[in-house]
């Protein structure tokens, strides 16, 4: 029997009514993510990648299409709590400690003090913050704030993680550093994971599939499948096959803006 994709989008149409006419979002937008995938959207400013990441949250409604997540609405899987979403910014409360901070949708869903306290500490081991659950945001650098942030879309334990750009205010090494230990994070949850950005190098290195689209309408121009091993040390980078990779999705990203 086939398994059902974790998420299914068929004929996906998004239009934003503006003062300033009709703003055609995204167009036509046919794509399966199947249960454990790494998923990498890539496109220029304003092609609809996070408006597609929205659409899978149930933070926007198409104008017309279908979406499914975990076989639900958009709206009822938010509802069921399906996903963890990160944000490009990290988000977290200053007046709370980097444990407050993660607690937070726990208290909300009403888990237990005990619960609690044994999620954040297991999240926290899983980003390398073990010992930081006392500390403010303003006592962590940018990076550990963003993993503070992943901590936090971990704790309640969904099986899918949304991630809209959450690497790319921050410096190379960094950023280098942060993609490492994601692929290390995803090997070991096996969560499926949706993933904005705007590098190619990144897209290529997290990924199982990437998603290139096109300047809007957004559109997918194309999917690729990544040959590239699940073990993958930064240098790979360097291998004929990642570069291969790469080649195909600037060629995809330059299709798309022929097309306009």
């Amino acid at each position: 029997m086939t398994q059902e994709p974790t998420i299914d989008a068929k004929g996906l149409h998004l239009t934003f009514e503006t003062n300033d006419g009709p703003v055609h979002a995204l167009q036509d937008v046919n794509l399966e993510i199947n249960k454990g995938d790494f998923v990498s959207f890539i496109g220029p400013s304003g092609c609809g990648k996070t408006t597609f990441l929205r659409c899978i949250a149930g933070l926007e409604t198409p104008t017309s299409g279908h979406i499914s997540v975990n076989g639900l609405t958009p709206d009822e899987a938010r509802r069921v709590r399906a996903y963890g979403y990160v944000f490009q910014a990290a988000g977290l409360y200053p007046w709370r400690t980097i444990g407050g901070n993660i607690r937070l949708p726990l208290e909300i869903m009403g888990f237990s003090k005990f619960e609690m306290s044994q999620r954040v500490e297991r999240v926290l081991e899983l980003v390398d913050l073990t010992g930081f659950d006392k500390k403010f945001p303003w006592q962590l650098s940018g990076g550990m704030q963003q993993r503070a942030s992943i901590a936090r879309a971990l704790a309640f334990d969904a099986d899918i993680l949304l991630m809209d750009e959450p690497f790319g205010a921050l410096d190379e090494i960094v950023r280098d550093h942060l993609n490492e230990q994601l692929l290390q994070l995803w090997a070991r949850t096996e969560k499926t994971i949706g993933f904005v950005t705007h590098s190619i190098p990144e897209a290529v290195y997290l990924s199982t599939k990437i998603v290139v689209m096109s300047p809007r309408p957004g559109r997918i121009t194309d999917v690729i499948d990544s040959s590239l091993p699940k073990e993958r040390p930064l240098d790979i980078r360097d291998s004929p096959e990642f570069i291969s990779i790469a080649q195909r999705v600037r060629d995809g990203l330059r299709a798309g803006h022929a097309h306009v």
